[in-house]
């Protein structure tokens, strides 16, 4: 029976019997605590705490699940992956034990004509709680399970809880038994290789109180309402009624795992080593797939750097067994052809998917292809000292500078032979958070102790903004400091930070940048603020200097911002909301912001996307955005609970923290966002947007930069006179400007190209000489030299191949030949056949000579380029080749 048959047969069971079918939810979690849905009941989470009234007493799902916790285990046994499918049914206040022992043994052991999955019952076990006398009553008494399948066990076995205190009740699992091909008798207390875990029914029932660990907390009473939460895993129902021996076999990863036999020529079931490096690509090529057709993108954090890390043990993997060039569209396609059957949107999506997988697999294979290097010259001196640890300064170079996920390192030092020392690995990642942390606490707050921010705030509460309706206003100065220090007064001269009972300047956040303007207090004393920040919730720090007179804890004081500039700052953000939907609207809903900076008259916007957005498409968003200001929409804003704002359809920026009340932006019919910022009264106000282009900031983030109002017109009118100027100088016509130039640029890029010519034959012609100069050294012919600087490092590897080619091939030959490059020393080794049948490989040559030349290098036994910092070092480097030749002999 086919995955995706085992999945119709569940929801359609169900569905018979009463209960809702609720479509899978996003691996991206609605749940600030969890990065990934790793669990069936995950959606479900609101009706058992009682957060949220169920939409029906009985639901049932097929949810989509990501676990990494066992990631180096995937592959090794038969049913660790990172992505599974959990069949559940729910029951909210309905049915309880009897109810769900029921239903579960009726859907396992019914025909397949009647549309069951036909198991049979002889070889179902039951696992329930060891003081469940109900449950193995039900089981023995009202199924007819004999008393000898049926087992008690603990709490760590068969009690459930989500870790916190909350819900919580005993556990029935219902096993398989394999056969004896698997294992020893005994039931699943004995051997759950055997005896395999197919469906969990939990008997949600109880109250928990805080407890140390998963067995230890207190029992705080009964629940008023008593639910039912079952999770069956999918993929292991299909290894037994496909009758395969793991997970891996079955048809959704099996034809994964052909796939990459059919691109490396390893043959599965050949090799025990070989068969868990496949099995690790199918399972991961499968996970990142579903991750990606969620929304996820490769990056560095979060759930980002889940789907980074699980994407390039894949690729690494598929290195190992063979494959030498991009291999992700093929595995990719027969994914999306497999999932797609049960997922259609994943084909709706394709061309994303497709998109976003092979340009990380781009960007892995440079990082790859330079971080080895790095790490085989590692690998070489930690061994040559003999050491046994991959220092973390090591490990940290690679991360940083290459890209290279520690995992990656872990796992390729391990295969030489080498642990890594994550401590140190650690200790300098968090030395480089905290100076990240301490430079924007610095640029942000003046160095100045966030506990004497706190105190103000306990002392004076919060500060009221009442900028979104006047743009001045009297106020009371509650806090002041001085140089970070909280002082009773201030002079004049003196840069200080203010904080006010009420204020009608906006402080910087949600991407826009903070007014500026005066204070003046009722002494005659002025500060001018030039920044405002909210270094704890909830208080307004204005920082800047007094200009005149004394400033005072207690003094009345009356605030003007500068108009025109938070005039300017507001139509860059209505600018901004206006983008965000006109890309949204253009490029799907995966257009989400991932930052922004509203500043006077200009804005950027980050938003993902997986490739570059053509230029067509941009200036179909800025027409767009253009028709959209002509249509003068009204803005306006409205404060609701959150609830309300999904129901409107308003947009969240992800990430961002959201309370209770939250504030609606709305732009006439064309846009609905959460904003706590400050806006136009209507689109006509903001005059012109100009897109000035968008870039990459990252993998799958794009930007877009943009000018708004009388910026945007100076820009088209200095633009305006830059084409005009052209135009005088081709002597012809604005819009003959593209076709001139590129004729001008195509005639350089051919000059170039011949210069370029006449260079590299210049170069090749001492290949002759050199071959000709060969020394011999104890029965080896050694071509080495330097030759002149500049040569280019392709230029320098084409000639040391020119040179081997020309020594016969029967004498040994080593080509050594070094040039400077920019001031840095580059050295390119070759050896021929005969040569290495001696020992000499080219790549222990290159890391010799890189490191006398105090750098790095490596390569292929046949070829190998390595470079360095001291260019007085060449002789030395030189030397050093001709020593390792000699004592090959």
């Amino acid at each position: 029976m086919e995955s995706a048959e085992i999945r119709r047969r569940w929801l359609s069971f169900f569905e018979e019997r009463g209960h809702i079918v609720v479509p899978s939810a996003s691996l991206i979690a609605d749940d600030p605590t969890l990065l990934l849905v790793p669990a069936g009941m995950v959606p479900f989470k609101p009706y058992f705490l009682g957060e949220v009234a169920p939409p029906a007493p009985r639901a049932t799902s097929v949810q989509k699940c990501v676990r990494t916790p066992d990631i180096e285990e995937v592959g090794k046994t038969t049913r660790h992956g990172t992505f599974f499918q959990m069949c559940g049914n729910f029951s909210f206040g309905d049915y309880f034990k009897e109810g769900a022992i029921k239903l579960a043994w009726e859907l396992l052991t019914s025909s397949q004509a009647d549309g069951g999955y036909g198991l049979d019952p002889d070889r179902l076990w039951i696992t329930v709680y060891e003081l469940d006398d109900e449950a193995e009553r039900i089981w023995r008494d009202v199924i007819g399970v004999p008393t000898e399948r049926i087992q008690r066990l603990g709490m760590a076995d068969n009690y459930w809880s989500m870790g916190v205190p909350g819900p919580c009740g005993p556990c029935s699992e219902i096993n398989y038994d394999r056969g004896p091909e698997f294992g020893v008798e005994g039931g699943p207390a004995v051997n759950d290789e055997r005896y395999v875990e197919i469906w969990n029914l939990v008997f949600m029932q109880y109250e928990r109180g805080a407890g140390e660990s998963k067995d230890d907390f207190p029992i705080l009473g009964e629940l008023p309402s008593k639910n039912i939460d079952t999770g069956l895993g999918l993929e292991r129902l299909a290894m037994i009624l496909q009758g395969v021996r793991n997970m891996y076999e079955t048809d959704t990863l099996r034809v994964v795992i052909d796939k990459a036999t059919e691109l490396t020529g390893v043959r599965y079931g050949a090799n025990e080593d070989t068969d868990v490096a496949l099995r690790v690509v199918a399972d991961h090529m499968r996970t990142s797939v579903m991750l990606i057709g969620d929304g996820v993108t490769p990056g560095n954090e979060g759930r980002g750097y889940v789907l980074r890390r699980i994407m390039r043990r894949a690729i690494r993997n598929m290195r190992i067994l063979g494959s030498d060039g991009p291999v992700v569209g093929e595995l990719v396609d027969v994914v999306l052809k497999t999932m797609g059957q049960q997922y259609p949107e994943l084909l709706t999506d394709r061309k994303r998917v497709e998109t976003v997988a092979l340009a990380e697999e781009a960007a892995f294979l440079k990082t790859l292809k330079a971080g080895t290097n790095i790490l085989d010259t590692a690998v070489t001196e930690t061994k040559a000292s003999g050491g046994k640890v991959l220092p973390g300064d090591k490990a940290f170079l690679l991360h940083d500078t290459w890209g290279f996920p520690i995992d990656l390192t872990l796992e390729m030092a391990a295969e030489q032979g080498l642990t890594v020392d994550q401590e140190g690995f650690r200790t300098l990642m968090e030395e480089q958070r905290e100076r990240a942390k301490a430079d924007a606490r610095a640029k942000k707050t003046g160095h100045a102790d966030v506990s004497a921010y706190r105190e103000v705030a306990d002392a004076a509460g919060a500060t009221e903004f009442t900028g979104y309706t006047h743009t001045d206003g009297e106020a009371t100065l509650v806090g002041l400091l001085v140089n970070g220090v909280s002082s009773p007064a201030a002079h004049e001269g003196d840069e200080v930070e203010v904080v006010l009972d009420r204020t009608p300047f906006y402080a910087e956040g949600g991407g826009q940048r903070a007014d500026t303007g005066r204070i003046k207090l009722d002494s005659g004393a002025v500060v001018k603020v030039r920044d405002v920040q909210q270094p704890v919730p909830g208080v307004s720090v204005h920082k800047g200097v007094v200009q005149v007179g004394e400033v005072t804890v207690g003094s009345g004081a009356y605030c003007h911002i500068d108009v025109g500039r938070r005039r300017a700052i507001a139509r860059a953000h209505s600018a901004t909301h206006l983008t965000h939907q006109a890309l949204r609207d253009a490029l799907g809903p995966t257009a989400a912001q991932a930052g922004s900076e509203n500043s006077p008259g200009r804005f950027r916007f980050d938003f993902g996307s997986p490739t570059a957005v053509p230029g067509t498409v941009l200036n179909d968003v800025e027409q767009k955005i253009n028709e959209v200001l002509g249509r003068e929409l009204d803005v306006h804003a409205e404060v609701m609970s959150m609830d309300e704002a999904k129901k409107q359809g308003a947009i969240a920026e992800f990430g961002e923290k959201y309370g209770d009340r939250v504030r609606v932006v709305t732009i006439g019919d064309f846009s609905k966002e959460l904003c706590g910022g400050t806006h136009v009264h209507n689109t006509a106000q903001l005059g012109l947007v100009k897109l000035l282009g968008e870039s990459s900031i990252g993998s799958g983030v794009r930007r877009v930069e943009a000018l708004v109002g009388t910026d945007a017109y100076n820009f088209l009118a200095r633009e305006h006179t830059v084409v005009a100027q052209l135009t005088e100088l081709i002597k012809g016509r604005p819009e003959e400007l593209p076709e001139k130039i590129s004729g001008m640029l195509s005639k350089l890029k051919d000059a170039e190209k011949e210069i370029e010519r006449f260079r590299a034959e210049k170069v090749l012609q001492a290949a002759g000489g050199l071959a000709e100069g060969a020394r011999d050294i104890r029965g080896v012919a050694l071509a080495s030299g330097r030759v002149p600087d500049g040569t280019s490092a392709d230029d320098l590897r084409k000639l040391v191949l020119d040179v081997r080619h020309r020594i016969p091939g029967d004498r040994p030959a080593v080509v050594a030949l070094f040039t400077v490059v920019k001031d840095r020393p580059l050295t390119v080794i070759a050896t021929n056949e005969a040569a290495r049948e001696r020992g000499l490989k080219a790549g222990d040559l290159v890391r010799t000579a890189a490191k006398t030349l105090g750098g790095g290098g490596g390569g292929k036994p046949d070829v190998a380029q390595g470079g360095g910092q001291d260019p007085a070092a060449i002789d030395e480097a030189l030397a050093a080749v001709e020593r390792l030749v000699a004592e090959s002999a």
